[in-house]
């Protein structure tokens, strides 16, 4: 069995959907946490050290900017993968993963890695992948039949980590925090003139973040907040959950 890291847990998902039975995975940044802050703990660098494949996402999130060159330091033997190979960013967004399309890119880098690492199970690898990526294919076509007639595609956001999606989707994410700062007071005043200018009643929310200023705008536009998860582990459930709440939320 491959000993196999990955940074997020939606990336697990990609793995273990890929590899099956024939990979162990640990994930660095654990259920609640947030990338953007996450330390990892001694027994994590313990399971990084007895691995075969780091997968990293590859796309500037804060854990690996800080961590990755320990990582590679502790395990010089292990492969490391960048999923985000073929990806195209924009700016310096890192959340990758929370377009379909982009999740095909980064489950056939997985696949690519997997045989790499491990040539006699190539037949197993492949099909596997071929199989998953019919299931995002049904989910692509799903939530374009979600949003389809959503006249107004804008939406307000607490963290900006939707841009992949909403480029997917043609939709406009309006971020309450710009570049990981919190707004101003006069640009919290900006924004509730712009809920109330759009229509908007309601706001978008991690919820590995602080929830107060989007409360307070929630507040202030006699709306409430709804809670999207980017780093939810079913991958497949969870967007299609977050197309309904979008569509919901837009309407």
């Amino acid at each position: 069995m491959l000993r196999v890291i990955v940074t997020i847990l939606p990336q697990a998902e990609f793995v273990e959907k890929v590899g099956g039975e024939r990979v162990h995975v640990t994930v660095m940044v654990p259920p609640g946490a947030s990338p953007h802050t996450y330390e990892p703990t001694a027994r994590q660098l313990m399971d990084v050290s007895k691995a075969e494949i780091y997968f990293q996402v590859g796309s500037g999130v804060d854990f690996e900017l800080t961590f990755m060159s320990k990582i590679v330091e502790i395990n010089k033997r292990m492969l490391i993968v960048n999923c985000s190979e073929g990806i195209q960013m924009i700016g310096n967004d890192p959340h990758v993963w929370l377009s379909p399309r982009n999740a095909k890119i980064i489950v056939r880098n997985i696949c690519e890695a997997l045989v790499q690492v491990d040539p006699e199970n190539e037949d197993y690898y492949r099909e596997n992948m071929r199989s998953y990526l019919e299931e995002l294919d049904d989910l692509d076509r799903e939530i374009r039949e979600i949003l389809k007639n959503i006249t107004d595609r804008r939406f307000m956001v607490y963290h900006p980590a939707w841009g992949y999606f909403a480029r997917e989707y043609n939709l406009t994410q309006i971020p309450v925090e710009k570049e990981g700062k919190e707004p101003t007071v006069r640009g919290l005043m900006a924004l509730i003139d712009q809920a109330r200018e759009l229509n908007r009643r309601v706001i978008f929310v991690s919820p590995q973040f602080d929830r107060k200023k989007a409360e307070a705008i929630a507040e202030s536009i006699h709306g409430k907040i709804v809670f999207l998860d980017p780093l939810a582990k079913d991958y497949v459930e969870n967007l299609r959950s977050v197309a309904l709440k979008l569509a919901g939320g837009m309407n």
